[in-house]
C-alpha cells in the first residue's frame, strides 16, 4: 500500500536534538538514526521497550506531568548545553471506541499526552530553542485532519496538535523558532497493534506487511533536522510529499 523508503540523511554532527516518546517505535528509530548521522541526543522515554544506542542520553519523561518534564530539560540543559530541535513525538491513541460510548473523561488521556503535553514540552524548551533560534518538529497524522470511525480522541486531540503548530510557527517564528507538523502515514508500530485489535476502521484492515517501515517517518524527521532544512516554509508537512517522494526515488 505505502510504497515508502528511508531518504538520505545528511550529516547531523554538532545538532543537539531533543526526541520524546523515544523509548519504542518511531521515537526510537530516530535516536537511531540522529545518533548514527553524528547528533547529540537526549531521548525522552516513558517506557522504554527498544535498545537505543550508547550516544543517546535517556532520560525518563512523562509528557503529562510538569515535575518529569521539567527534570527531563534540565538533564538536557546540562547534558547538551542547549538545544537546536525538539521532536515531539510522545503520543497515544487511547481511548479506542465508539463516540457514544466515550465519557468526557475517556477523551482526557489522549488530549493529556498529544496536545497538552505537546505544548508542556515546548514551553519548558523554548528558552533554549530562542537560544539557538531553533526547531520543533511535532509527529502528527491524517487523522488530524480526517474523521476516522472509533478515533474520537485521537483524531480531536491531533487536530489540537496540528493548530497548536500553526500557532506556534505563527508566534514564535518572530522570536527565531520555527514549527512543522509531520503527517505520518500508518506505520508498523505498538499503536498499529491497538488499531488491529479495536478493528474499527479501514486503517485496522490494512496488514502489518504493508504498514511503513518506523526508519521511513524518522528518516524524513532527521533531514528536517539538519540546520539547512531549518527555516523551510512549509509548516504543514507529510512523509508523502512529493519532496521526500523525489528522495526515496534517487536513493
Amino acid at each position: 500500500m505505502f510504497d515508502l523508503r528511508p531518504i538520505p540523511v545528511p550529516d547531523l554532527s554538532g545538532r543537539r536534538v531533543f526526541v520524546t516518546g523515544a523509548g519504542r517505535g518511531i521515537g526510537a528509530a530516530l535516536v537511531r538514526v540522529l545518533v548514527d548521522r553524528g547528533a547529540r541526543v537526549v531521548a525522552g522515554v516513558h517506557d522504554q521497550v527498544e535498545t537505543l544506542p550508547a550516544g543517546a542520553e535517556v532520560v525518563p519523561l512523562d509528557v503529562t506531568d510538569n515535575g518529569s518534564v521539567q527534570a527531563a530539560v534540565a538533564r538536557l540543559r546540562e547534558t547538551l548545553g542547549g538545544l537546536d530541535v525538539l521532536v515531539n513525538n510522545a503520543g497515544l491513541i487511547s481511548t479506542i471506541g465508539p463516540l457514544t460510548e466515550l465519557s468526557a473523561d475517556e477523551l482526557r488521556p489522549a488530549f493529556e499526552v498529544n496536545a497538552i503535553g505537546l505544548h508542556r514540552v515546548t514551553m519548558a524548551c523554548l528558552p533554549l530553542l530562542e537560544e539557538s533560534r531553533g526547531l520543533i518538529l511535532n509527529a502528527g497524522t491524517g487523522a488530524a485532519t480526517k474523521a476516522m470511525e472509533g478515533w474520537t480522541a485521537y483524531c480531536t486531540s491531533k487536530a489540537a496538535a496540528r493548530m497548536l503548530t500553526l500557532m506556534q510557527d505563527l508566534e514564535l517564528s518572530p522570536r527565531g523558532v520555527h514549527a512543522r507538523f509531520v503527517g505520518i502515514p500508518p506505520t508498523d508500530t505498538a499503536m498499529q497493534a491497538e488499531i488491529r485489535e479495536a478493528g474499527l476502521n479501514p486503517i485496522s484492515k490494512i496488514p502489518q506487511t504493508d504498514l511503513v517501515r518506523t526508519e521511513v517517518p524518522a528518516s524524513v524527521l532527521a533531514w528536517l533536522a539538519a540546520a539547512e532544512n531549518r527555516t523551510r516554509e512549509e509548516v504543514l508537512l507529510d512523509v508523502r510529499d512529493e519532496l521526500f517522494k523525489g528522495m526515496m526515488q534517487a536513493a
